[in-house]
């Protein structure tokens, strides 16, 4: 019973569309994204703002994830973290520039790189999804938390609440990327569950919040929803589970950040995600041909593709971010 039971549930807290009146910025986004994970990187950004206009962007997505001055839970704060006088600081750098500016947190998985294990799980291991004695070992990618685990939410929703405070923002991107853990056996709150139902699960209960409570616009990156079929089998890309069933348990106003790094002939998310009247952000990164590549079909692909997020990931500096050719070459392609 619980089989069929649960993704009707979630279909139905979902609903097909949001009631809620979303944001139409009125140009075509040209988006940059950025690691600001530290104090010293927002104030680089504050002064690279200018050359990013000038070269095109009009949206900023910056990743700061526990790289903030949280009053709430400052024990969750990472060190060199960006003070609120500074966040508050770059938001009016961002308006003066013409830039909306939308600051990231990785929700759900990356929560941890490597053996660097995030904040929440370090003080808060019972929020793991994976077994406690998975703390300790180095050869699990991005933990996840248990989207059922008690409390997790609400110190999510308030730390989300002060991003969105300090940097003044309308919207919020919430990550959900290469989710691999869920559904564990030795998960006290949701073995046995279907992976697409806890996603889902997830993704709505941050939406409730974020668009329903808040009033801001949501975000997030596609991969997890349109599964290996569509994003591919890698390491990186859909290894150990398929959470594509969400796709159908999940408002339809989130903005999907469609991801895809490869050369290919086409992109068939674009236009899935966008016939199932998701707005649609394709994000490239390298090869440049690539980038390229997945720009010129993105724009043959109708009104619900959004415009271009170019994606950075420390490949180049904040600095020289506004020539870098993934930048400087495909954003002017984009231009009203």
């Amino acid at each position: 019973m619980q089989k069929y039971f649960l993704p009707l549930l979630a279909w139905l807290l979902a609903g097909c569309v949001s009631s809620h009146e979303t944001i139409h910025p009125p140009e075509t986004w040209r988006g940059v994204h950025l690691w600001v994970d530290r104090e010293s990187r927002a104030q680089e950004l504050i002064r690279t703002l200018p050359a990013l206009a000038k070269a095109g962007a009009n949206t900023v997505v910056i990743e700061v994830n526990y790289s903030f001055e949280f009053q709430t839970h400052p024990e969750l704060r990472h060190k060199n973290c960006i003070t609120q006088k500074t966040a508050h600081a770059l938001a009016a750098a961002a308006r003066r520039n013409g830039i909306r500016l939308i600051p990231e947190f990785n929700c759900l998985g990356h929560q941890s790189f490597g053996d660097r294990i995030e904040p929440l799980l370090q003080a808060h291991p019972e929020f793991s999804e994976t077994p406690l004695s998975v703390m300790t070992d180095t050869n699990f990618y991005c933990l996840s938390w248990c989207p059922r685990a008690p409390q997790v939410n609400k110190i999510i929703f308030e730390l989300l609440d002060e991003i969105a405070a300090g940097f003044e923002a309308d919207a919020l991107h919430v990550g959900m990327d290469e989710v691999y853990y869920l559904g564990m056996d030795d998960c006290p709150h949701c073995h046995g569950v279907e992976p697409g139902v806890l996603f889902a699960a997830q993704v709505n209960a941050l939406h409730a919040h974020i668009v329903g409570r808040k009033k801001l616009e949501m975000l997030m990156w596609a991969d997890r929803v349109i599964g290996p079929k569509y994003q591919g089998y890698s390491k990186f890309d859909n290894a150990r589970n398929d959470t594509s069933a969400a796709m159908d348990l999940i408002p339809r106003d989130i903005v999907m950040c469609d991801w895809h790094y490869a050369w290919r002939q086409t992109y068939p998310s674009v236009p899935l995600l966008a016939g199932k009247n998701f707005r649609v952000w394709p994000a490239g990164f390298l090869p440049l041909k690539a980038a390229q590549q997945l720009s010129d079909f993105s724009q043959t692909q109708g009104t619900n593709v959004v415009g271009y997020l170019a994606t950075t990931w420390n490949q180049t500096t904040i600095t020289n971010s506004p020539s870098w050719p993934p930048i400087k070459e495909i954003l002017p392609r984009w231009k009203n």
